[in-house]
């Protein structure tokens, strides 16, 4: 059996994509599997890392603001939305696949639209809670919809394709050994991982070298931040410039690429609330700080921490409130009480999906024809 897997941009389509990839390959020897993604998006570091071959197309997503400069990149988007289509049926009849999967992001389209024209059965994964653009188009041509929350339902008009399944996550949060995670990275002291997306956020790093710079540098804790692709020259400068680099206890990273290690060790993460981010959060039990996002749609991040929250299983920081002072204050707090951190860390883990895999595994069997 063959599978083309469709999904980029970010590590919420990225990671889900190579979780399935991953257990296809694991559950059946036989199984061929090549993605399709962008030069720009996470998938062309990640996916070659992980040993699949890719396919390129060039695809970008149209501008909803109105400005002279969203209209001439709508042009290109428009251009590119035509020419993406014709790169998805080459690419289709390469590699002959029996099955298509998307995981979201604007390359899913082209292929995915196109595998299904071709009668070449299609199914795709929705993480977030509200579906997303591209999802919701693609149902009405996909033979099966996977979603991650029972609520998405609502936002379907057409429910007959819809299976819930949960967010797949990979199997390395399930094995890692936390002890074992802990003694290789932060012996003997506490730490903190931070991460402000894969492709960067400028006022998380912002708030956060300053936080490491008054706060971080002086404890005796290691402290781990992930700036993101876009931000990593500048920030490594700004580090460097308040020489914290020259701290043992203190590490800036542009990504890391076996992140769910650094969340073993943890004693308290910071990050965003992608739906997938904090399904792995919740396998692998942790108490964390949420930064949602102010600027995907909607604000569907505020509102997937927002459920965690009331449940007394994270703790939430607004980005328009976010300040090295306030973040202090909440890390010192949860420092201080090894109790709070244990209550969000088994109260998240009631979030946690076990048999995601299993469920996407046999949905996508059942759809060669």
């Amino acid at each position: 059996m063959r599978a083309l897997i469709s999904g980029g941009g970010t590590g919420g389509h990225v990671n889900p994509a190579v979780a399935i990839a991953n257990c296809l390959r694991e559950k059946n020897k036989n199984m061929q599997i090549a993605f399709a993604g962008t030069e720009k998006g996470l998938e062309s570091t990640v996916v070659p890392k992980e040993g699949y071959k890719i396919y390129y197309l060039k695809v970008k997503g149209f501008k909803r603001k109105f400005s002279v400069k969203n209209s001439v990149s709508n042009i290109d988007a428009f251009i590119k939305a035509f020419t993406s289509q014709l790169a998805a049926k080459k690419i289709i009849k390469e590699f002959k696949p029996d099955v298509v999967i998307g995981t979201g992001g604007y390359v899913s389209w082209p292929v995915l639209s196109v595998a299904a024209r071709m009668k070449i059965p299609t199914v795709i994964h929705e993480q977030n809670a509200l579906p997303g653009v591209t999802t919701k188009a693609l149902a009405k041509i996909a033979d099966k919809v996977m979603i991650s929350f029972e609520e998405s339902r609502k936002y379907f008009k057409d429910k007959s394709n819809l299976i819930y399944t949960g967010n797949p996550v990979r199997q390395e949060y399930f094995d890692i050994d936390c002890k074992q995670a802990k003694k290789e990275l932060s012996p003997g002291r506490p730490m903190i991982i931070s991460v402000g997306g894969s492709m960067g956020a400028e006022k998380i790093n912002e708030v956060m070298i300053d936080f490491m710079d008054k706060y971080s540098k002086n404890k005796n804790m290691t402290h781990y931040h992930v700036t993101g692709a876009r931000e990593y020259k500048k920030c490594s400068k700004i580090f460097k410039d308040k020489g914290l680099n020259v701290y043992n206890n203190l590490f800036l990273n542009e990504y890391i690429f076996d992140i769910y290690k650094y969340y073993a060790a943890a004693d308290i993460v910071i990050c965003r609330s992608g739906a997938l981010t904090l399904t792995e959060l919740a396998v692998i039990k942790k108490a964390a700080i949420l930064i949602p996002s102010p600027y995907v749609a909607e604000n569907h991040q505020y509102k997937n921490a927002e459920v965690l929250e009331k449940q007394n299983a994270a703790v939430i920081i607004e980005e328009k409130d976010l300040t090295a002072e306030i973040l202090t204050e909440k890390i010192e707090e949860l420092m201080a009480d090894p109790f709070k951190r244990t209550d969000l860390s088994q109260n998240i883990n009631q979030f946690a999906s076990y048999d995601t895999l299993d469920k996407i595994y046999n949905i996508v069997m059942n759809l060669k024809k």
